[in-house]
């Protein structure tokens, strides 16, 4: 996914200590255009940038493609960074200039490595009525952010409890462990909870973590949460207690350990500097306009390219 805004605030991400749970609540951003599709965006914000390296994360819908529009993301590019896409309903094609199509379902997690550079488009199908689902972006750290582009496609089976159920894309939880290829420690999973249903999930005390409610209301820690709230819990737990409303729980957990790494991230580039984001830039807006293949590739099909905007007149700071 894109980060469509036209003036995207440059963000400064470092990992920050905290003492105790922390409800990080969504702002509103349009994807662009007269029937626009609108996420609900909880990372990055002004007071905190990153869970482990987990970077930005937009989670959307339900929403009625007939009024929303759906998605349709036009190709554009990504650096030093890897997309990890998630539905809960609804289907997506994707299609890279690393030569990967494929779709998204529910379910099913899709990760795509830009590292030195990559272009995608992601567009839902036209038999999708209602979609519903999160978009997630992990920062690579600076030994690995350029490396070659790829792409994961990866089912994972179901584990259930007593009033819950999970499937784990990323890392290990409740006894499942994803193949899946990360650079950094990394924890991804879909949880849902009966309601009223307790679960002390154990989990790594060198990882902080996230909890995005999709639907329902819980506790995490002792500490409610609503519906598309996000959830940070600091490193030094080694159990996630999660204790589901009276309607029951669907929950993202994400997590991995502080990045250790301070990154300017601005439009749909991972960098380390102002001089790499221009640098980045120019070679994207280079191919933009003579629609040539160049470091991020080209994506086939016939939509247009979506161009950089503007860079702020600030230059772009890195701040620890």
């Amino acid at each position: 996914m894109s980060n469509p805004e036209a003036r995207p605030d440059e963000v400064v991400c470092s990992a920050a200590p905290a003492d105790e749970v922390e409800i990080m609540t969504p702002r509103e951003v349009p994807l662009g255009g007269p029937r626009a599709m609108t996420v609900r965006r909880t990372l990055p914000q002004r007071h905190r940038s990153l869970i482990g390296a987990w970077c930005f994360l937009d989670h959307y819908g339900p929403d009625p493609v007939v009024d929303s529009g759906g998605m349709s993301v036009a190709p554009h590019p990504h650096t030093g960074l890897q997309t990890v896409s998630w539905l809960f309903t609804g289907e997506i094609e994707h299609r890279d200039s690393a030569g990967n199509q494929a779709l998204v379902v529910p379910g099913e997690v899709n990760l795509m490595t830009a590292g030195h550079g990559i272009s995608h488009s992601e567009i839902s199908t036209p038999g999708t009525s209602t979609l519903h689902g999160a978009q997630l972006w992990v920062a690579l750290p600076d030994a690995d952010r350029e490396t070659a582009p790829g792409f994961e496609h990866h089912a994972p089976d179901p584990v259930s409890g007593d009033g819950w159920r999970a499937l784990v894309f990323l890392g290990s939880l409740l006894g499942s462990t994803s193949p899946v290829t990360t650079f950094t420690p990394l924890l991804g999973a879909e949880v849902v909870l009966d309601p009223g249903a307790s679960l002390p999930v154990a989990v790594d005390p060198s990882y902080e973590h996230g909890v995005l409610v999709d639907l329902g209301s819980l506790t995490v820690c002792g500490t409610d949460v609503a519906t598309s709230e996000l959830a940070y819990v600091p490193p030094g737990t080694g159990t996630l207690q999660l204790v589901a409303g009276d309607d029951g729980a669907r929950v993202l957990v994400l997590g991995g350990p502080p990045f250790g790494e301070a990154i300017v991230m601005w439009w749909n580039f991972v960098g380390r500097s102002h001089e790499e984001i221009e640098v980045y830039r120019k070679a994207w807006q280079d191919q933009v306009g003579e629609r040539r293949d160049g470091r991020f590739g080209v994506v086939p099909g016939e939509l247009p390219w979506i161009p950089a905007p503007p860079l702020p007149n600030a230059r772009l700071r890195e701040r620890r």
